[in-house]
């Protein structure tokens, strides 16, 4: 493929403990000063949730990608991006006949979880994939009429070794630049469980002339 306008991608990044955080904090390192990205952490702009909802919209209505970057709390998301959703996502203006402020724009989910990959199987601990957990989120972007990818999942964060790390941030790194750079194969990206499994199939290849 050749190259087209770049997009610009804000990341939504919700850790009440980021500090703490071996797995979130290099993950956030190969992305945050990207040109072209937004890295929003919820949790250090409003500590004491008092959201703004305006500067939030405007935030949205600049940027084409919009990721939430987050642990996976009980199978959902931190506090504070449930309650971003429910302040920042009006009827009238997300969604309704009338709420076209996020149409087309792609969204997707940054996940990490203390839980290995098999836990999150039919047959596992926790009975389901994490893509059918997101379920609740999945239809909220797609009733703002969004574009949902399959999300970027990294299992298993209280024994990962450091060299499996190194290797999820590539990763992350690699798709946040291929995003940005419009170099994603939208219809594969999303109807997987995992992204990162199938990052060689979705990450299209720059043609150099």
């Amino acid at each position: 493929m050749t190259y087209s306008e770049k997009k610009k991608i804000l990341i939504l990044f919700a850790h009440p403990a980021f500090e703490k955080s071996r797995v979130n904090t290099h993950l956030a390192d190969a992305v945050k000063e990207m040109e072209g990205v937004y890295f929003h952490d919820l949790y250090q702009e409003y500590p004491d949730m008092n959201i703004d909802v305006e500067r939030e919209q405007e935030l949205l209505a600049e940027h084409d990608i919009v990721i939430f970057h987050h642990p996976f709390f009980w199978y959902s998301t931190p506090a504070i991006l449930k309650e971003w959703q429910d302040l920042v996502l009006e009827h009238g203006w997300a969604y309704g006949s009338n709420g076209n402020a996020l149409k087309g724009k792609l969204f997707m989910n940054v996940i990490t979880t203390g839980g290995q990959e098999t836990a999150y199987h039919a047959e596992g601990y926790n009975h389901f994939t994490v893509r059918q957990l997101l379920a609740p989120l999945e239809r909220t972007t797609i009733l703002c009429k969004m574009i949902f990818l399959a999300p970027f999942i990294v299992h298993g964060t209280h024994s990962i070794t450091p060299e499996d790390i190194v290797e999820h941030k590539k990763a992350y790194g690699d798709l946040i630049v291929a995003l940005g750079e419009n170099r994603v194969d939208l219809e594969k990206a999303k109807q997987f469980d995992r992204i990162n499994d199938h990052l060689d199939l979705v990450i299209l290849q720059l043609e150099i002339k």
